[in-house]
């Protein structure tokens, strides 16, 4: 069972493209590491972090080729997917591990910090 996020936060870095392959074809997927905050209102027009967290991302295919050619670092995003635990057993200590990471549907940046941007033509106009 599949377990569906959806949280704003920050991107830590620049995004990464890789070249991954998959059943024997190489896909595009976009690294991300976001910091998905928890902002409480306190007073007026203030808002305090009380705690969070940060999260791998991929973004798979020509949206996360996209994502690594725009997003920048300390963009603010809006990141909906799937959550997805990885387990291993560590090489030299032979303990467990894991971590989660996001597999992501849909990367929306959030306009409050963007000061301008430029559409691209659609094909054939």
């Amino acid at each position: 069972m599949a377990t569906r996020f959806i949280g704003k936060g920050n991107l830590g870095d620049a995004p990464t493209l890789k070249q991954v392959e998959v059943k024997g074809e190489k896909r595009p997927v976009a690294e991300l590491r976001v910091y998905f905050d928890r902002l409480v209102p306190e007073g007026d027009d203030d808002f305090v972090d009380k705690g969070g967290f940060w999260l791998n991302v991929s973004y798979w295919g020509s949206r996360g080729e996209t994502a690594a050619r725009l997003l920048c670092k300390g963009a603010r995003v809006r990141v909906e997917g799937v959550l997805v635990e990885h387990q291993w057993e560590d090489g030299e200590t032979g303990e467990a591990r894991s971590r989660l990471e996001l597999i992501a549907d849909d990367i929306t940046l959030d306009l409050g910090r963007v000061e301008s941007f430029i559409l691209r033509q659609k094909n054939g106009d």
